[in-house]
């Protein structure tokens, strides 16, 4: 699983499908509502929210307005749009991090895509983090 702390349009298709789908099974571990998953560390800093499932929709938003703006099907009914809006911290080095494993997936699937982020002097985080001064995020996987 592996739900992004940079901007979703930074995703080649294949990643934003890929993180909507991802997303949505943390939307269900968030809301009780399968037994898989549930210890998944991508999920602690939702959990660690004041209110994880109103985090996790709001999270979900920006996916489906990145989907909307490339004329992908996502099905809107899958959020709760009257959630609680959060603003969550990302560590600088969640975001260096995550960059270049991002840049690793997109050599081989999507050039373009690789030139277009390559050419950004800075790299925006998904809408809903602030960026803090830090190493990579404890909850990583490396």
């Amino acid at each position: 699983m592996r739900i992004w702390s940079l901007h979703p349009s930074y995703l080649d298709a294949k990643g934003l499908v890929a993180l909507w789908r991802e997303t949505l099974l943390a939307k269900h571990v968030l809301e009780g509502k399968t037994k898989g998953y549930t210890n998944h560390p991508q999920l602690n800093r939702f959990k660690a929210s004041k209110f994880p499932v109103d985090a996790i929709n709001h999270y979900l938003q920006f996916i489906h307005k990145e989907a909307e703006a490339r004329g992908y099907n996502f099905d809107r009914s899958k959020i709760n749009w009257e959630c609680k809006k959060q603003k969550l911290k990302v560590t600088k080095g969640q975001i260096d991090y995550e960059l270049q494993h991002l840049t690793k997936k997109l050599a081989q699937r999507d050039q373009t895509k690789l030139e277009d982020i390559s050419k950004l002097k800075e790299h925006a985080p998904h809408p809903m983090f602030n960026i803090v001064a830090g190493d990579i995020e404890a909850w990583e996987i490396i």
